[in-house]
């Protein structure tokens, strides 16, 4: 059921930002989108870590 939830929800969130995106590109600037680009990454690492130790603690 949870599977089906998160599904969902993605596919909502891609049929909402695509247009919004494509709509908004040109005001953005490549200079803005590489400057929000190094903050995926770090994102990225601390979700990861955050997952890690959900995993450890509450699933082991």
């Amino acid at each position: 059921m949870n599977i089906i939830v998160i599904l969902v929800s993605l596919v909502v969130a891609l049929l909402i930002l695509v247009p919004l995106l494509e709509r908004y590109q040109h005001t953005l600037g490549l200079h803005k989108m590489q400057r929000y680009s190094k903050y995926v990454l770090p994102l990225i690492m601390v979700s990861l870590i955050i997952k890690l130790l959900y995993m450890l603690w509450y699933e082991g």
